[in-house]
């Protein structure tokens, strides 16, 4: 019988969370069973539940373990003393890097929260509402400030998260421009837009 290969840096339980990712971004978690992921990560489905209880547990994981990074993130730079626009670049920055280097994990998060079930549920409408909220505070701070133009944040917010989730078309592009390129083009097009 086949083992699941571990490292020093990924546990066998890891190696099966990022298989599960890139499994329930290709064919949406409801569509994807555990017979499928013992068969991509190269075991018996038996086995799979020595590391994990359930699908939905992996789901959990993989959607808590990335919306804490990007809470965590928000909450340094909510402590930070930079400008309003500059905490907005690093928002961006923040999410065009985790959507170019864990792009199965944050498609997952994104896309495939919706079959969780409660109370994970709840819990993550309320993190991403609240996300939300909160980078519109900081454009609202730099409306105030005179650092950003007299917008509606909420939808700059909108169409910031929106303009960043669209990078999954990047991943299937044949002909692509590099991923600092791209971050800097969006960068510069959607903090450009921001400063008054």
């Amino acid at each position: 019988m086949a083992k699941i290969k571990s490292n020093k840096t990924n546990t066998r339980k890891d190696v099966i969370i990022s298989k599960a990712a890139r499994l329930f971004r290709e064919k949406g978690y409801s569509a994807t069973s555990m017979r499928d992921l013992a068969e991509h990560v190269g075991v018996e489905a038996a086995s799979l539940y020595n590391h994990i209880k359930s699908k939905a547990e992996i789901l959990q994981e993989i959607c808590f373990k990335t919306a804490n990074q990007f809470m965590n993130h928000i909450t340094e730079l909510e402590l930070s003393d930079r400008s309003s626009i500059n905490k907005v670049e690093s928002i961006l920055r923040f999410h065009i890097s985790q959507m170019v280097n864990h792009y199965e994990e944050v498609y997952v998060m994104d896309r495939e929260w919706k079959h969780l079930t409660d109370p994970y549920l709840s819990n993550m409408q309320s993190q991403r509402r609240s996300y939300r909220q909160r980078i519109a505070a900081i454009i609202e701070e730099g409306i105030r400030k005179g650092e950003i133009k007299d917008i509606d944040a909420p939808t700059a917010v909108l169409i910031m998260l929106h303009a960043v989730s669209g990078i999954e078309s990047w991943h299937r592009s044949v002909k692509r421009i590099g991923s600092e390129m791209l971050e800097d083009n969006m960068v510069m097009i959607l903090v450009e837009g921001l400063k008054k």
